[in-house]
């Protein structure tokens, strides 16, 4: 009876409506690249202190569910993650956008975070006391091997070009170790720059690698951006249900991993969502399927993510060690409360903690509607915008959302030059997704491995270290797994087919097509190469724990860029004929990249309502095909002035984010 007291606290008027407020906003925050969950909580923290404390952490949790679960909004529509969480979403839901199945993908992204969200808050409520123990057997060796069961899923975003998915896999984790060393602090990669100290930012390296050359495409056709089909539009629920009941398994195997890589510290929904869709993807009878547009990996990325939202609440309320970044705060918020953390606080203040943990469940409940109801709109706003519009909106989504994770104007630099390099990569067959997992899961993988290492080193027994402790050697199974399984998938569908004479037909084309030499690949190898050869030089002057890693990562890099030089060495010259440059206008793009840059620069120094203006105005020139009549541009120029002055004031006066001033403005 007591416990249905504290469902029937959590289903007060207030407590429901502080859920909806917070789910709706959240989701609206997480949508929009760059907002992370991170930041909504930490904004929104001290309106909760006016609050109790049951009601101020039911409002924190909603908006830290509503975050997680938004930023596949982002991700499926314009192929950017809303939150580092839904790196994986982008994998397949922005293909299912491009095909016509956006609604789709929607609808099944928002089911899917909705139950693995309820899994989640379920676990929290049944069983945290016993799964935080768990969470403590967890060690350096643990997180490295983590880390190395993340980057496997490299091998599966490589088909058919593998030796460069491993490149870009490198290069960033490469430039996770840019900075201050996480153990040592060595300075290591700045050019001598102060910037570079605190690191590459994760969050706006992310935005300039996967949406910059995307709004760069964009501009160079008439071509639509997504396509609607007429007789498959709407929620499109029912289909939705089929294919999430046909992957059950898919379904409740994510939210169980989602879980359990929550209440581990410091590893977080980006993690969850990597891991889920790598095992998705293993255990898939269509492999060959994942990228391309395949349910089944959005499912499992978003019900892993949104499912870390109670995992992580586990070891924060049981043992306060926080999971995540927004536990962190949120933990902050616990205290300023007056609550004590720790496993008498179930005991001693319980009906605090049970109030939140079904205000939690009803906010993921809530989660259902609303996403459904603005997935809906959006998917269809999306679609129905002119790309003269749509083009500057994006980028200034990209700057913004760069510009306001610290508030500073060189992460909008870097932002745009990583930007710009991915689209040159991407040209020659380098996809950014590689280096999105290295740069994600670098930090964690050189924290474990050092800390593992020099464990090691001190009890005399490195290697029992790395692979003498029961839950590494699960994770290294399933690592092992996740990379051969594909041939050895490949290997057992042949086996009963040996006498049979397919082959011959299949596999001639498909060598000569793979044969073909990529003469710009080896001129990418050998400034690949000589990239590693200056970062390898750079770790004479570090220290032991400093260098071990770079170094490593280094002498990988090198021997893959040799290798690729030498594999195209052996391939036959390409026929004539086939073209390397992309589509379109060329001249398009590059005027859009001078004009993203030369926002980039300037808007600190004059100022981002007159700079935001003017490079909406002129992106929107540069995306028109037609010749416009007075009516539409006066329509244009209004449409920036009102999209430009609400995020003014979106910032400065409702996130008191303070945006840039400069001279004019």
């Amino acid at each position: 009876m007591e416990m249905l007291s504290y469902l029937g606290d959590a289903l007060s008027p207030f407590n429901l409506l502080l859920a909806l407020a917070g789910v709706t906003l959240g989701t609206f925050i997480g949508a929009l690249p760059g907002l992370s969950a991170t930041m909504a909580v930490a904004i929104l923290v001290p309106f909760t202190f006016a609050m109790s404390p049951a009601s101020g952490l039911i409002a924190l949790g909603a908006i830290y569910t509503g975050a997680i679960y938004g930023g596949a909004f982002a991700a499926i529509l314009v192929n950017t993650p809303g939150t580092p969480s839904s790196i994986s979403t982008t994998f397949d839901g922005y293909p299912m956008a491009k095909r016509g199945d956006g609604g789709l993908a929607v609808t099944l992204a928002t089911l899917a975070s909705v139950t693995g969200g309820l899994v989640g808050a379920l676990t929290l409520l049944l069983l945290a006391p016993p799964l935080a123990d768990v969470a403590l057997m967890f060690g350096p060796p643990e997180y490295f091997w983590l880390a190395v069961l993340g980057l496997t899923l490299i091998s599966a975003l490589s088909a058919g070009n593998t030796v460069k998915g491993l490149i870009g896999g490198c290069i960033g984790l490469l430039m996770s170790a840019v900075g201050v060393a996480v153990v040592g602090g060595d300075v290591r990669y700045t050019l001598d720059t102060q910037f570079l100290l605190g690191g590459i930012d994760i969050t706006s390296a992310i935005i300039g690698l996967y949406c910059i050359p995307v709004v760069i495409d964009l501009v160079a056709t008439r071509a639509g951006h997504l396509t609607v089909l007429a007789d498959k539009s709407g929620f499109r629920l029912r289909e939705s249900i089929g294919i999430l009941l046909g992957g059950k398994l898919n379904l409740l195997r994510s939210s169980g991993i989602g879980t359990v890589i929550g209440m581990l510290p410091g590893a977080g929904g980006s993690i969850a969502g990597l891991i889920a869709y790598s095992e998705a993807r293993r255990t898939s009878r269509h492999p060959e399927r994942f990228g391309t547009g395949e349910p089944a990996g959005v499912i499992a990325t978003e019900s892993s993510n949104n499912a870390t939202v109670g995992g992580g609440f586990i070891p924060t309320l049981v043992l306060g060690i926080p999971g995540t970044p927004p536990d962190a705060i949120i933990l902050g918020a616990l205290l300023v409360q007056g609550l004590k953390i720790g496993p008498s606080l179930f005991n001693e203040q319980g009906g605090i903690v049970y109030t939140f943990m079904y205000g939690l469940l009803i906010a993921t409940v809530l989660m259902l509607p609303v996403g459904l109801l603005l997935g809906r709109y959006a998917y269809k706003s999306i679609v129905r915008i002119p790309k003269s519009l749509l083009v500057p909106t994006v980028a200034f989504l990209t700057v913004v959302g760069s510009f306001a994770i610290h508030s500073n104007p060189e992460d909008t630099k870097m932002m745009v030059l990583l930007g710009v390099i991915a689209w040159v990569l991407q040209r020659y067959g380098f996809s950014p997704s590689p280096i999105v997992l290295g740069l994600v899961l670098g930090q964690i993988a050189e924290q474990g491995f050092v800390q593992a290492w020099m464990i090691g080193n001190a009890t005399g027994s490195t290697l029992a270290m790395f692979f003498g402790r029961p839950i590494s050697l699960v994770i290294v199974v399933f690592a092992v797994l996740t990379l051969m399984w594909p041939l050895l998938r490949r290997l057992w569908r042949r086996a009963p087919k040996a006498t049979e004479r397919t082959d011959l037909v299949v596999e001639p084309a498909t060598k000569a097509t793979a044969q073909h030499r990529d003469t710009p690949a080896i001129g990418w190898g050998i400034a690949f190469a000589a990239l590693a050869w200056a970062a390898y030089g750079e770790t004479a002057d570090m220290s032991s724990m400093g260098a071990v890693f770079p170094s490593v990562v280094s002498i990988m890099l090198g021997l893959l860029s040799l290798l690729l030089v030498v594999t195209q060495f052996t391939r036959a010259p390409r026929p004539p004929g086939i073209a390397d440059a992309p589509g379109g206008s060329m001249p398009r793009r590059v005027a859009l990249v001078a004009v993203v840059a030369a926002w980039a620069m300037l808007m600190p120094v004059v100022g981002f309502f007159v700079t935001g203006l003017t490079a909406f105005l002129a992106l929107t020139a540069i995306a028109t095909f037609d010749r416009l009549d007075a009516r539409t541009a006066a329509t244009y120029a209004v449409t920036g002035l009102l999209v430009v002055g609400a995020f003014q004031v979106l910032m400065d006066d409702v996130l008191g984010l303070r945006m840039p001033m400069g001279w004019l403005f």
